[in-house]
């Protein structure tokens, strides 16, 4: 029976390839679990069309994310704050910074996703590392101002 494996097993193949497997195989174990689908042409087919647009989809996101590292690489976001003796009063937190990126460059950014290697209390320039995903960074420039 050929069988189009709709998820990865270790011990059979990946995603999308069609093997050759016995059918009690088939029937009792890839079938029921969800590991499988009967390779009718239809089944392919379809497979095949979901592929292709979770790929598109793919691409369009990376094409998204790349322009926002471009922008975000050269913007710099100006954050007041109150001033005291040494610095400002407390720190910029990473939902100050994503708010701002927001309402500055209508990017929306999970602060989750913000990268502070050390607090910033101190006035001046920082840059902050931001993960977009699928492995793009972008580095933006975070200037405090105290008040």
């Amino acid at each position: 029976m050929k069988i189009l494996l709709i998820k990865d097993l270790k011990t059979l193949g990946k995603k999308g390839e069609i093997k050759e497997v016995k059918d009690g195989y088939a029937q009792n174990f890839l079938l029921p679990n969800g590991y499988g689908k009967i390779a009718t042409p239809e089944v392919i087919a379809s497979w095949k069309a979901e592929s292709e647009r979770v790929a598109k989809a793919l691409a369009d996101e990376m094409a998204t994310f790349k322009e926002y590292k471009k922008i975000l690489d050269n913007a710099t976001i100006v954050i007041k704050k109150k001033s005291a003796p040494i610095g400002i009063q407390g720190s910029v937190s990473k939902e100050e910074i994503a708010h701002s990126v927001e309402e500055n460059l209508k990017i929306v950014v999970d602060k989750k996703h913000i990268e502070l290697k050390k607090a910033l209390k101190t006035e001046g320039i920082h840059d902050v590392e931001i993960k977009l995903g699928h492995g793009i960074h972008a580095m933006l420039k975070v200037e405090i101002i105290g008040e």
